[in-house]
Order: C-alpha cells, then sequence, then structure tokens
C-alpha cells in the first residue's frame, strides 16, 4: 500500500487492527501487537490522540477538540497527528478503514 498523503490521511478513518490492544498508565500509553509480541510505549498526548482517533469519523475530525484540550493552534494538531498516524501505519499499529466515511 502506498503511504497516504497529508490530505489523505487526516481524510481518512482509522482504527486498531483486531491483533493490537493498548492500555493507557499515567506517564505512558502500552500499544502491543499480539502477533509479534512487540510493544510500543506513546507518551500522554499522543496516547491520547489515539484514544480520540479510535471513535472519529476520520483523522482530521478530532483536530478541533484537540486543539481546544490542549490550548494549541489546530494547524500544530494537525501535524502532530499526521505524524503519529504515519508512524502508526508503518509499524502496523493502525489501519485505514476503507469503508467511505460517514457510511
Amino acid at each position: 500500500m502506498d503511504k497516504p498523503s497529508d490530505q489523505e490521511l487526516l481524510a481518512a478513518r482509522v482504527r486498531l487492527p483486531q491483533h493490537i490492544v493498548h492500555r493507557g498508565f499515567v506517564a505512558e500509553t502500552v500499544v502491543l501487537n499480539l502477533r509479534t509480541g512487540k510493544y510500543h510505549g506513546l507518551n500522554p498526548t499522543a496516547g491520547r490522540m489515539l484514544e480520540a482517533l479510535e471513535q472519529a469519523p476520520s483523522v482530521g475530525s478530532v483536530v478541533p477538540e484537540l486543539a481546544s484540550e490542549y490550548g494549541l493552534e489546530q494547524a500544530q494538531i494537525e501535524r502532530d497527528l499526521i505524524e503519529l498516524c504515519a508512524g502508526l501505519l508503518e509499524r502496523g499499529l493502525i489501519e485505514i478503514v476503507d469503508e467511505p466515511a460517514g457510511g
């Protein structure tokens, strides 16, 4: 699969595959790949972003909520989300849902 552009990523809906589980702790969120046995640590901000993405109709749709929550510009949150999602996609920790948004 080709790497999505930033705009494609913001418009996409993402989810955790069945073999990925996560648990949030005070200092980090631990994401575990049950197939490989590898775990990945996310800082609290990235963990919160992952939590928001789980219920979101698209990556970009969580930008206003997170910007308000963290008191940051939406453009900064957008860049951070793109970077986070690209890294998670690369590691197979999230996947893009092929179904159209809203459907």
